[in-house]
Protein backbone atom coordinates (compact mmCIF):
# COMPACT_ATOMS: atom_id res chain seq x y z
CA UNK A 1 0.00 0.00 0.00
CA UNK A 2 3.27 2.05 0.34
CA UNK A 3 3.68 3.66 -3.18
CA UNK A 4 6.54 6.03 -2.07
CA UNK A 5 9.34 5.43 0.95
CA UNK A 6 8.28 7.53 4.42
CA UNK A 7 11.15 10.22 4.02
CA UNK A 8 10.09 10.68 0.31
CA UNK A 9 6.63 11.23 1.75
CA UNK A 10 7.81 13.43 4.47
CA UNK A 11 9.56 15.43 2.20
CA UNK A 12 7.02 16.10 -0.59
CA UNK A 13 4.48 16.93 1.88
CA UNK A 14 7.04 19.23 3.29
CA UNK A 15 7.80 21.03 0.25
CA UNK A 16 4.18 21.12 -1.05
CA UNK A 17 1.21 21.04 1.49
CA UNK A 18 0.98 24.02 3.86
CA UNK A 19 3.01 24.37 6.90
CA UNK A 20 0.38 25.41 9.46
CA UNK A 21 -1.17 22.11 8.50
CA UNK A 22 0.67 20.04 11.64
CA UNK A 23 1.47 16.65 11.92
CA UNK A 24 0.91 14.48 14.73
CA UNK A 25 4.39 13.44 16.86
CA UNK A 26 6.68 15.83 14.56
CA UNK A 27 9.64 14.19 15.87
CA UNK A 28 8.57 11.23 14.48
CA UNK A 29 5.88 11.36 12.36
CA UNK A 30 4.07 8.32 11.59
CA UNK A 31 3.01 7.02 7.98
CA UNK A 32 -0.53 4.91 8.04
CA UNK A 33 -1.46 3.44 5.20
CA UNK A 34 -4.72 1.38 6.29
CA UNK A 35 -7.22 1.18 9.06
CA UNK A 36 -9.87 -1.30 10.15
CA UNK A 37 -12.04 -0.95 13.46
CA UNK A 38 -9.95 1.12 16.15
CA UNK A 39 -6.97 -0.24 14.93
CA UNK A 40 -4.44 1.88 12.33
CA UNK A 41 -1.32 0.14 10.71
CA UNK A 42 2.19 2.18 9.18
CA UNK A 43 3.83 1.07 6.19
CA UNK A 44 5.85 -1.46 8.35
CA UNK A 45 2.65 -3.46 9.01
CA UNK A 46 2.80 -2.06 13.11
CA UNK A 47 -0.46 -2.23 14.56
CA UNK A 48 -1.69 1.02 16.56
CA UNK A 49 -4.60 1.51 18.90
CA UNK A 50 -6.42 4.74 18.00
CA UNK A 51 -7.77 6.23 21.26
CA UNK A 52 -8.12 9.87 19.25
CA UNK A 53 -9.72 9.35 16.22
CA UNK A 54 -13.90 10.53 16.78
CA UNK A 55 -14.34 10.95 12.91
CA UNK A 56 -14.12 7.31 12.15
CA UNK A 57 -16.89 7.21 14.68
CA UNK A 58 -17.89 3.05 14.08
CA UNK A 59 -14.43 2.00 13.32
CA UNK A 60 -12.11 2.79 10.20
CA UNK A 61 -13.54 1.38 6.63
CA UNK A 62 -16.43 0.18 8.33
CA UNK A 63 -17.85 -2.48 5.66
CA UNK A 64 -21.25 -1.17 6.13
CA UNK A 65 -20.45 2.62 5.09
CA UNK A 66 -18.24 1.15 2.65
CA UNK A 67 -20.50 -0.83 1.18
CA UNK A 68 -23.14 2.10 1.27
CA UNK A 69 -21.01 4.64 -0.46
CA UNK A 70 -19.93 2.36 -3.06
CA UNK A 71 -23.03 1.04 -4.31
CA UNK A 72 -24.70 4.84 -4.38
CA UNK A 73 -21.51 6.14 -6.26
CA UNK A 74 -21.76 3.43 -9.12
CA UNK A 75 -25.56 4.24 -9.82
CA UNK A 76 -25.93 8.31 -9.13
CA UNK A 77 -24.62 11.23 -7.44
CA UNK A 78 -26.17 14.44 -8.18
CA UNK A 79 -26.90 17.87 -5.96
CA UNK A 80 -29.99 18.22 -3.49
CA UNK A 81 -31.93 20.75 -6.35
CA UNK A 82 -33.27 16.98 -7.46
CA UNK A 83 -36.04 15.09 -5.96
CA UNK A 84 -34.00 11.93 -4.04
CA UNK A 85 -35.77 9.41 -1.18
CA UNK A 86 -31.74 9.16 -0.04
CA UNK A 87 -32.24 12.40 1.27
CA UNK A 88 -35.55 12.68 2.68
CA UNK A 89 -34.93 9.46 4.70
CA UNK A 90 -32.20 10.54 5.86
CA UNK A 91 -33.58 13.88 7.41
CA UNK A 92 -36.54 12.17 8.79
CA UNK A 93 -34.25 9.58 10.59
CA UNK A 94 -32.02 12.38 11.25
CA UNK A 95 -34.39 14.92 12.77
CA UNK A 96 -36.13 11.79 14.89
CA UNK A 97 -33.49 11.61 17.31
CA UNK A 98 -33.68 15.29 18.22
CA UNK A 99 -36.72 16.91 20.03
CA UNK A 100 -39.44 17.21 18.06
CA UNK A 101 -39.21 21.04 17.86
CA UNK A 102 -36.03 20.29 16.02
CA UNK A 103 -37.17 19.32 12.91
CA UNK A 104 -35.47 21.29 9.63
CA UNK A 105 -32.62 19.93 8.30
CA UNK A 106 -29.80 21.97 6.17
CA UNK A 107 -27.26 19.13 4.68
CA UNK A 108 -23.88 20.99 4.53
CA UNK A 109 -19.87 19.10 4.27
CA UNK A 110 -17.89 20.02 7.41
CA UNK A 111 -18.13 21.19 10.97
CA UNK A 112 -16.93 24.59 10.11
CA UNK A 113 -19.52 25.24 6.99
CA UNK A 114 -22.52 23.92 9.66
CA UNK A 115 -21.25 26.40 12.54
CA UNK A 116 -20.65 29.26 9.95
CA UNK A 117 -24.60 28.65 8.75
CA UNK A 118 -25.69 28.26 12.53
CA UNK A 119 -24.33 31.82 12.50
CA UNK A 120 -26.20 32.97 9.75
CA UNK A 121 -29.65 31.43 10.47
CA UNK A 122 -29.30 32.98 14.10
CA UNK A 123 -28.11 36.32 13.03
CA UNK A 124 -31.04 36.36 10.33
CA UNK A 125 -33.94 35.03 12.95
CA UNK A 126 -32.60 37.78 15.75
CA UNK A 127 -31.60 40.41 13.57
CA UNK A 128 -28.97 40.89 16.27
CA UNK A 129 -24.94 40.25 15.92
CA UNK A 130 -22.95 39.80 18.46
CA UNK A 131 -22.05 36.15 20.01
CA UNK A 132 -21.63 35.01 23.39
CA UNK A 133 -19.40 31.96 23.62
CA UNK A 134 -17.40 29.84 26.34
CA UNK A 135 -13.32 30.86 26.95
CA UNK A 136 -11.03 28.06 25.42
CA UNK A 137 -14.08 26.88 22.88
CA UNK A 138 -13.35 26.19 19.41
CA UNK A 139 -15.89 25.78 16.18
CA UNK A 140 -14.04 25.64 13.43
CA UNK A 141 -11.29 27.04 11.08
CA UNK A 142 -13.19 29.37 8.82
CA UNK A 143 -12.93 33.09 9.08
CA UNK A 144 -16.50 33.80 10.87
CA UNK A 145 -15.49 30.82 13.49
CA UNK A 146 -12.01 31.88 14.40
CA UNK A 147 -13.40 35.46 15.24
CA UNK A 148 -15.68 33.37 17.71
CA UNK A 149 -13.22 30.66 19.10
CA UNK A 150 -11.06 31.61 22.18
CA UNK A 151 -9.02 28.56 21.35
CA UNK A 152 -7.51 30.27 18.13
CA UNK A 153 -7.85 34.28 18.41
CA UNK A 154 -6.24 34.39 22.11
CA UNK A 155 -3.76 32.27 21.12
CA UNK A 156 -0.65 32.53 19.04
CA UNK A 157 -1.59 33.78 15.47
CA UNK A 158 -5.06 35.32 16.59
CA UNK A 159 -5.93 38.82 16.34
CA UNK A 160 -7.62 38.80 19.66
CA UNK A 161 -11.36 39.13 20.81
CA UNK A 162 -13.30 40.98 18.31
CA UNK A 163 -16.43 43.71 20.00
CA UNK A 164 -18.91 41.76 19.22
CA UNK A 165 -18.02 38.47 20.90
CA UNK A 166 -18.27 38.42 24.84
CA UNK A 167 -16.60 35.79 26.45
CA UNK A 168 -18.19 33.73 29.33
CA UNK A 169 -15.65 31.60 31.80
CA UNK A 170 -15.67 27.95 31.25
CA UNK A 171 -17.84 25.65 33.16
CA UNK A 172 -14.66 23.83 34.93
CA UNK A 173 -15.41 22.77 38.56
CA UNK A 174 -11.37 21.22 38.62
CA UNK A 175 -10.25 24.46 37.39
CA UNK A 176 -12.80 26.88 36.55
CA UNK A 177 -14.10 30.45 38.82
CA UNK A 178 -16.03 28.03 40.91
CA UNK A 179 -14.93 24.38 41.82
CA UNK A 180 -16.30 21.44 43.10
CA UNK A 181 -16.97 22.48 46.44
CA UNK A 182 -19.22 25.23 45.64
CA UNK A 183 -22.78 24.66 46.18
CA UNK A 184 -25.29 24.88 42.87
CA UNK A 185 -21.84 25.37 41.02
CA UNK A 186 -24.60 25.22 37.94
CA UNK A 187 -26.12 28.11 38.69
CA UNK A 188 -23.12 30.07 39.59
CA UNK A 189 -21.29 29.37 36.28
CA UNK A 190 -24.74 30.60 34.40
CA UNK A 191 -25.31 33.91 36.40
CA UNK A 192 -21.75 34.35 34.60
CA UNK A 193 -23.72 34.08 31.55
CA UNK A 194 -26.33 36.61 32.19
CA UNK A 195 -24.07 38.87 34.02
CA UNK A 196 -22.03 38.72 30.62
CA UNK A 197 -25.49 39.29 28.40
CA UNK A 198 -26.76 42.09 30.61
CA UNK A 199 -23.77 43.81 30.43
CA UNK A 200 -23.10 43.44 26.81
CA UNK A 201 -26.64 45.03 26.51
CA UNK A 202 -26.05 48.16 28.75
CA UNK A 203 -23.31 48.86 25.87
CA UNK A 204 -25.68 49.06 23.47
CA UNK A 205 -24.60 45.44 22.29
CA UNK A 206 -27.44 42.88 20.50
CA UNK A 207 -26.98 39.51 21.39
CA UNK A 208 -27.94 37.65 18.54
CA UNK A 209 -26.78 33.77 20.22
CA UNK A 210 -25.25 31.74 22.99
CA UNK A 211 -23.01 29.08 21.17
CA UNK A 212 -21.56 25.82 23.16
CA UNK A 213 -19.97 22.84 22.52
CA UNK A 214 -22.02 20.62 24.46
CA UNK A 215 -19.13 19.14 26.07
CA UNK A 216 -15.88 21.54 25.62
CA UNK A 217 -13.43 19.79 24.20
CA UNK A 218 -10.31 21.45 22.92
CA UNK A 219 -11.14 23.41 26.18
CA UNK A 220 -9.63 20.58 28.49
CA UNK A 221 -12.37 17.55 27.99
CA UNK A 222 -15.10 20.33 30.44
CA UNK A 223 -18.65 18.11 31.54
CA UNK A 224 -20.73 21.41 32.79
CA UNK A 225 -22.24 20.69 35.94
CA UNK A 226 -26.15 20.31 36.38
CA UNK A 227 -28.52 22.36 36.10
CA UNK A 228 -25.56 25.14 33.83
CA UNK A 229 -27.08 24.58 30.43
CA UNK A 230 -30.83 24.69 31.16
CA UNK A 231 -30.09 28.03 33.31
CA UNK A 232 -28.20 29.49 30.20
CA UNK A 233 -30.34 28.84 28.04
CA UNK A 234 -33.31 30.56 29.90
CA UNK A 235 -31.06 33.73 30.42
CA UNK A 236 -30.25 33.69 26.59
CA UNK A 237 -33.83 33.34 25.17
CA UNK A 238 -34.45 36.08 27.96
CA UNK A 239 -32.59 38.48 26.35
CA UNK A 240 -34.12 37.35 22.18
CA UNK A 241 -30.74 35.41 21.64
CA UNK A 242 -31.14 31.88 20.58
CA UNK A 243 -29.45 29.08 21.63
CA UNK A 244 -26.79 27.37 19.17
CA UNK A 245 -25.67 23.51 20.61
CA UNK A 246 -22.53 22.84 18.92
CA UNK A 247 -22.25 19.20 18.71
CA UNK A 248 -19.68 18.17 16.28
CA UNK A 249 -17.27 16.44 17.89
CA UNK A 250 -19.38 15.04 20.61
CA UNK A 251 -22.64 13.65 18.61
CA UNK A 252 -24.13 10.75 17.49
CA UNK A 253 -24.21 8.88 20.60
CA UNK A 254 -20.59 9.15 21.62
CA UNK A 255 -21.52 9.89 25.57
CA UNK A 256 -23.47 6.76 25.61
CA UNK A 257 -26.56 7.61 27.26
CA UNK A 258 -27.98 10.17 24.95
CA UNK A 259 -27.81 10.25 21.29
CA UNK A 260 -26.42 14.23 21.88
CA UNK A 261 -24.46 15.38 24.44
CA UNK A 262 -26.38 18.25 25.32
CA UNK A 263 -29.14 15.88 26.11
CA UNK A 264 -26.66 13.75 28.78
CA UNK A 265 -25.60 17.53 30.12
CA UNK A 266 -28.75 19.56 29.66
CA UNK A 267 -31.82 18.86 32.05
CA UNK A 268 -33.94 18.67 29.03
CA UNK A 269 -32.90 21.94 28.05
CA UNK A 270 -33.56 22.03 23.59
CA UNK A 271 -31.40 24.56 21.97
CA UNK A 272 -32.79 26.05 18.85
CA UNK A 273 -30.11 25.09 16.33
CA UNK A 274 -27.83 22.35 16.66
CA UNK A 275 -24.52 21.80 14.47
CA UNK A 276 -23.42 18.21 13.88
CA UNK A 277 -19.87 16.89 11.92
CA UNK A 278 -17.37 14.92 11.96
CA UNK A 279 -18.56 11.51 13.31
CA UNK A 280 -21.81 12.24 11.32
CA UNK A 281 -20.08 10.44 8.06
CA UNK A 282 -17.12 8.24 9.61
CA UNK A 283 -14.59 9.69 7.43
CA UNK A 284 -17.12 11.21 4.66
CA UNK A 285 -16.72 15.09 4.22
CA UNK A 286 -20.54 15.58 5.46
CA UNK A 287 -22.10 17.39 7.96
CA UNK A 288 -25.62 19.17 8.92
CA UNK A 289 -27.53 21.96 10.68
CA UNK A 290 -31.01 21.26 12.79
CA UNK A 291 -32.86 23.94 13.64
CA UNK A 292 -36.82 24.76 14.18
CA UNK A 293 -39.27 25.57 10.85
CA UNK A 294 -39.92 29.25 12.65
CA UNK A 295 -35.82 30.14 12.30
CA UNK A 296 -35.47 27.79 9.37
CA UNK A 297 -38.73 30.36 7.63
CA UNK A 298 -37.09 33.36 8.59
CA UNK A 299 -34.04 32.38 6.91
CA UNK A 300 -35.81 31.32 4.17
CA UNK A 301 -37.83 34.93 4.30
CA UNK A 302 -34.67 37.10 3.03
CA UNK A 303 -35.11 36.12 -0.36
CA UNK A 304 -31.68 34.76 -0.63
CA UNK A 305 -31.46 31.13 -1.78
CA UNK A 306 -28.97 28.58 -0.01
CA UNK A 307 -27.93 25.93 -2.07
CA UNK A 308 -25.07 23.73 -1.41
CA UNK A 309 -23.10 22.08 -4.08
CA UNK A 310 -22.43 18.69 -2.35
CA UNK A 311 -24.64 19.20 1.15
CA UNK A 312 -27.13 16.31 0.95
CA UNK A 313 -26.34 14.56 -1.71
CA UNK A 314 -27.66 10.76 -2.16
CA UNK A 315 -24.17 9.60 -1.73
CA UNK A 316 -23.82 11.34 1.40
CA UNK A 317 -26.74 10.63 2.93
CA UNK A 318 -26.75 7.00 1.99
CA UNK A 319 -23.39 7.06 4.08
CA UNK A 320 -25.15 8.58 6.76
CA UNK A 321 -27.69 6.48 6.94
CA UNK A 322 -25.28 3.57 7.02
CA UNK A 323 -24.04 4.87 10.00
CA UNK A 324 -27.13 5.06 11.65
CA UNK A 325 -27.79 1.82 11.14
CA UNK A 326 -24.12 0.58 13.09
CA UNK A 327 -24.82 2.59 15.76
CA UNK A 328 -28.21 0.86 16.15
CA UNK A 329 -27.23 -2.55 15.05
CA UNK A 330 -23.99 -3.43 17.09
CA UNK A 331 -25.17 -1.26 20.28
CA UNK A 332 -22.05 1.06 20.07
CA UNK A 333 -24.05 3.86 22.54
CA UNK A 334 -24.06 0.69 25.10
CA UNK A 335 -20.53 -0.21 24.06
CA UNK A 336 -19.68 3.66 24.97
CA UNK A 337 -21.27 3.57 28.27
CA UNK A 338 -19.45 0.08 29.32
CA UNK A 339 -16.56 0.23 27.55
CA UNK A 340 -16.10 3.99 29.12
CA UNK A 341 -17.22 3.28 32.38
CA UNK A 342 -14.84 0.82 32.75
CA UNK A 343 -11.56 3.04 31.46
CA UNK A 344 -13.08 6.42 33.78
CA UNK A 345 -12.48 3.83 36.90
CA UNK A 346 -9.32 2.76 35.98
CA UNK A 347 -8.03 5.42 35.24
CA UNK A 348 -9.50 7.16 38.67
CA UNK A 349 -7.79 3.76 40.26
CA UNK A 350 -4.32 4.29 38.55
CA UNK A 351 -4.86 8.38 40.22
CA UNK A 352 -4.66 6.65 43.50
CA UNK A 353 -1.10 5.38 42.49
CA UNK A 354 0.02 7.99 40.07
CA UNK A 355 -0.23 11.82 42.02
CA UNK A 356 0.40 13.22 38.30
CA UNK A 357 -2.95 12.04 37.91
CA UNK A 358 -5.13 14.96 39.18
CA UNK A 359 -8.79 14.54 37.75
CA UNK A 360 -10.38 12.22 35.53
CA UNK A 361 -13.80 13.21 33.68
CA UNK A 362 -15.75 11.82 30.78
CA UNK A 363 -19.17 10.46 29.76
CA UNK A 364 -19.15 7.46 27.52
CA UNK A 365 -16.19 7.39 25.48
CA UNK A 366 -15.32 11.13 25.61
CA UNK A 367 -12.94 10.96 28.33
CA UNK A 368 -10.41 13.84 29.74
CA UNK A 369 -7.33 12.72 32.40
CA UNK A 370 -6.10 16.08 33.53
CA UNK A 371 -1.98 15.97 34.97
CA UNK A 372 -1.03 18.06 37.76
CA UNK A 373 2.68 18.71 38.92
CA UNK A 374 1.13 18.60 42.69
CA UNK A 375 -2.64 17.99 43.46
CA UNK A 376 -2.83 20.26 45.90
CA UNK A 377 -2.00 23.21 43.48
CA UNK A 378 -3.21 21.58 40.41
CA UNK A 379 -0.35 23.20 38.64
CA UNK A 380 -0.68 21.70 35.30
CA UNK A 381 2.11 19.09 34.47
CA UNK A 382 2.22 20.12 30.35
CA UNK A 383 5.58 18.80 29.66
CA UNK A 384 5.15 15.55 31.21
CA UNK A 385 1.52 14.98 29.17
CA UNK A 386 3.70 15.71 25.98
CA UNK A 387 6.25 12.91 27.02
CA UNK A 388 3.60 10.44 28.01
CA UNK A 389 2.12 10.62 24.63
CA UNK A 390 4.84 10.09 22.87
CA UNK A 391 5.87 7.36 24.81
CA UNK A 392 2.30 5.63 24.52
CA UNK A 393 3.24 5.91 20.54
CA UNK A 394 6.03 4.05 20.84
CA UNK A 395 4.09 1.58 22.79
CA UNK A 396 1.52 1.58 19.88
CA UNK A 397 -1.23 3.75 21.76
CA UNK A 398 -2.40 6.40 20.10
CA UNK A 399 -3.17 9.53 22.49
CA UNK A 400 -3.38 13.40 22.53
CA UNK A 401 -3.70 16.37 24.75
CA UNK A 402 -5.88 19.41 24.85
CA UNK A 403 -6.77 22.34 27.13
CA UNK A 404 -5.25 25.55 27.43
CA UNK A 405 -2.25 23.67 29.13
CA UNK A 406 -1.83 21.28 26.70
CA UNK A 407 -2.32 18.71 29.76
CA UNK A 408 -5.52 17.00 29.73
CA UNK A 409 -4.87 13.65 27.79
CA UNK A 410 -7.98 12.90 25.73
CA UNK A 411 -9.68 9.31 24.52
CA UNK A 412 -12.38 9.97 22.28
CA UNK A 413 -11.75 6.65 19.33
CA UNK A 414 -13.71 4.51 17.49
CA UNK A 415 -16.66 3.45 19.39
CA UNK A 416 -16.09 0.00 18.50
CA UNK A 417 -13.35 0.38 21.30
CA UNK A 418 -13.46 -3.03 23.53
CA UNK A 419 -12.57 -3.78 26.83
CA UNK A 420 -9.59 -5.94 25.77
CA UNK A 421 -8.37 -2.37 24.30
CA UNK A 422 -8.65 -0.76 27.15
CA UNK A 423 -7.05 -3.08 29.23
CA UNK A 424 -4.07 -2.14 26.91
CA UNK A 425 -4.38 1.75 27.66
CA UNK A 426 -4.76 1.06 31.78
CA UNK A 427 -1.34 -1.11 31.85
CA UNK A 428 0.72 0.59 29.41
CA UNK A 429 -0.47 4.21 30.80
CA UNK A 430 0.60 2.52 34.62
CA UNK A 431 3.90 1.82 33.17
CA UNK A 432 4.46 5.25 31.43
CA UNK A 433 3.69 7.31 34.42
CA UNK A 434 5.74 4.88 36.63
CA UNK A 435 8.49 6.30 34.14
CA UNK A 436 7.42 9.91 33.82
CA UNK A 437 7.14 10.47 38.02
CA UNK A 438 10.68 8.42 38.40
CA UNK A 439 12.07 10.82 36.48
CA UNK A 440 10.64 14.31 37.30
CA UNK A 441 11.53 13.24 40.87
CA UNK A 442 15.19 13.00 39.97
CA UNK A 443 15.11 15.60 37.42
CA UNK A 444 15.70 13.66 34.72
CA UNK A 445 12.14 14.12 32.45
CA UNK A 446 14.12 16.52 29.64
CA UNK A 447 16.52 13.18 29.65
CA UNK A 448 14.13 10.59 28.80
CA UNK A 449 14.28 9.25 25.03
CA UNK A 450 10.46 10.24 23.82
CA UNK A 451 11.75 11.57 20.73
CA UNK A 452 13.79 8.73 19.92
CA UNK A 453 11.63 6.75 16.71
CA UNK A 454 12.29 3.03 18.83
CA UNK A 455 9.81 1.19 15.99
CA UNK A 456 10.97 -2.20 15.07
CA UNK A 457 9.36 -3.56 12.15
CA UNK A 458 7.46 -6.46 13.52
CA UNK A 459 3.73 -6.53 12.83
CA UNK A 460 2.29 -6.87 15.91
CA UNK A 461 1.78 -4.02 18.76
CA UNK A 462 3.94 -3.86 21.90
CA UNK A 463 1.11 -5.16 24.07
CA UNK A 464 -1.86 -7.54 22.82
CA UNK A 465 -4.61 -6.79 25.17
CA UNK A 466 -4.35 -9.75 26.73
CA UNK A 467 -5.14 -9.72 30.55
CA UNK A 468 -1.60 -9.93 32.56
CA UNK A 469 -0.65 -10.03 36.11
CA UNK A 470 0.25 -6.52 36.58
CA UNK A 471 -3.48 -5.77 35.09
CA UNK A 472 -5.07 -7.69 37.75
CA UNK A 473 -2.86 -6.60 40.23
CA UNK A 474 -3.80 -2.81 39.45
CA UNK A 475 -7.54 -3.25 38.39
CA UNK A 476 -8.53 -6.79 39.93
CA UNK A 477 -10.59 -4.84 42.09
CA UNK A 478 -12.60 -3.34 39.07
CA UNK A 479 -16.09 -4.75 38.12
CA UNK A 480 -15.58 -5.17 34.34
CA UNK A 481 -18.25 -5.42 31.91
CA UNK A 482 -19.69 -8.71 32.05
CA UNK A 483 -17.37 -10.52 30.05
CA UNK A 484 -20.14 -12.82 28.64
CA UNK A 485 -22.29 -9.67 27.40
CA UNK A 486 -19.21 -8.06 26.31
CA UNK A 487 -17.82 -11.30 24.69
CA UNK A 488 -21.22 -11.44 22.70
CA UNK A 489 -21.42 -7.90 21.66
CA UNK A 490 -17.70 -8.34 20.30
CA UNK A 491 -18.54 -11.24 18.09
CA UNK A 492 -21.31 -9.71 16.84
CA UNK A 493 -19.25 -6.76 15.43
CA UNK A 494 -16.66 -9.09 14.37
CA UNK A 495 -19.27 -10.96 12.25
CA UNK A 496 -20.28 -7.53 10.69
CA UNK A 497 -16.62 -6.81 9.93
CA UNK A 498 -16.56 -10.09 8.72
CA UNK A 499 -19.84 -9.15 6.58
CA UNK A 500 -21.57 -12.38 8.03
CA UNK A 501 -25.34 -11.71 9.10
Amino acid sequence: MESLPKEETLQLRLRHYGPSCKLFFKESPIKIVRAEGQYMYDEQGNQYLDCINNVAHVGHCHPTVVKACTEQMSVLNTNSRFLHDNLVTYAKRLTATLPERLSVCYFVNSGSEANDLALRLARTYTGNYDVVVMDNGYHGHVSSLIDISPYKFNHTGGEGQKPFVHLVPVPDVYRGLYRENVPDVGKKYAMEVKHTIDGARRRGRKIAAFIHESLQSCGGQIIPPPGYLREVYKHTREAGAVCIADEVQVGFGRVGSHFWAFQAVGDEACPDIVSMGKPIGNGHPMSAVITTPEIAEAFGATGMEYFNTFGGNPVSCAIGLAVMDVIDKEDLMGNASRVGNYLMEGFRKLGEKHSIIGDVRGLGFFIGIDLVKDKRSREPATAEAQHIIYRMKERFILLSTDGPHRNVLKLKGPMCFNTKDADRVLVNLDQVLTEIEAASSNNRLEQLPYQKDVHSKRSGPVFTGSRTLSHDALFGNIKRPSDNDSDDEEAKRQKSWAGVD
